[in-house]
């Protein structure tokens, strides 16, 4: 779930109305906006009567790092993960800016998740947004739960690749669907092939997270990827949910 406007109570709502029982909440900044800060998200949060967690978004300086992880501390029981926009920001993710960070979150047993893959703007820097990037990261800090989030797209092999060498590497299906455009229905049926065959070649869906990004993506457009996944039942309850259960201890 992402910063564009939506009152707690619509996504609350919305929630319901798809059965949805927990989620995560984070607002990073986007082009033309302002985020909402942090603590305005984990105020949100408590809001929720338990339906939502927050996630701390990280600047790529020493100040918002140290802010971060003193935020996370002061609501150890309510914060759940970190979020770095690798190709929003001007640093890579081996950026030791980040160190402190990632020393808190191994600690801890926080997992730090990473936007990979395409931006949603021409600005952003898709070298840095590539998950190859991530691949010396996990080598370094092999106790760090790592969540490539929107599953690198378009790089999906590749980040199939990732989430089955790492033991700490996991992926999420967010922000995948952006709205309709020219040729909707093949690009679903695409993407539902994609992440069908990097579920056979991680050898099952353990690493793979449900996510919306919502309103980016809606709730009923994520379910019917979900749905179209040629996998078995039990693979589409990991997705939907037991694995989210695991990774962020919901």
């Amino acid at each position: 779930m992402n910063g564009l406007r939506y009152t707690l109570e619509e996504l609350l709502g919305t929630m319901e109305r798809y059965g949805i029982t927990r989620g995560l909440l984070l607002s990073p900044p986007l082009q033309g906006t302002v985020a909402l800060p942090n603590d305005k998200v984990i105020a949100l949060c408590a809001r929720s009567g338990g339906m939502l967690a927050p996630v701390v978004t990280v600047e790529p300086t020493a100040k918002d790092v140290k802010a971060a992880v003193k935020l996370a501390k002061e609501n150890k029981k309510e914060v759940k993960a970190f979020k770095v926009r690798l190709g929003y920001v001007k640093a890579s993710a081996e950026s030791p800016v980040f160190n402190g960070l990632y020393d808190y979150s191994e600690s801890e047993g926080l997992p730090v998740l990473f936007h990979t893959g395409d931006t949603a703007f021409s600005t952003g820097d898709l070298a840095a947004s590539h998950p190859l990037t991530l691949d010396g990261l996990a080598n370094k800090w092999e106790g760090l739960t790592m969540i490539l989030c929107h599953f690198g797209n378009p790089w999906f092999a590749d980040v199939a690749e990732l989430i089955y060498k790492h033991p700490n590497v996991y992926a999420d299906i967010s922000g995948l669907i952006t709205g309709s455009k020219g040729y909707a229905e093949k690009y679903v049926e695409w993407l539902a092939k994609k992440i069908s065959e990097a579920i056979y070649f991680a050898g099952g869906a353990e690493k793979i997270i449900f996510g919306t990004d919502y309103p980016v993506t809606k709730h009923s457009e994520a379910l019917d990827l979900v749905r179209r996944l040629d996998v078995e039942e039990v693979d589409r309850e990991k997705i939907l949910c037991s694995n989210a259960e695991r990774v962020f201890r919901l």
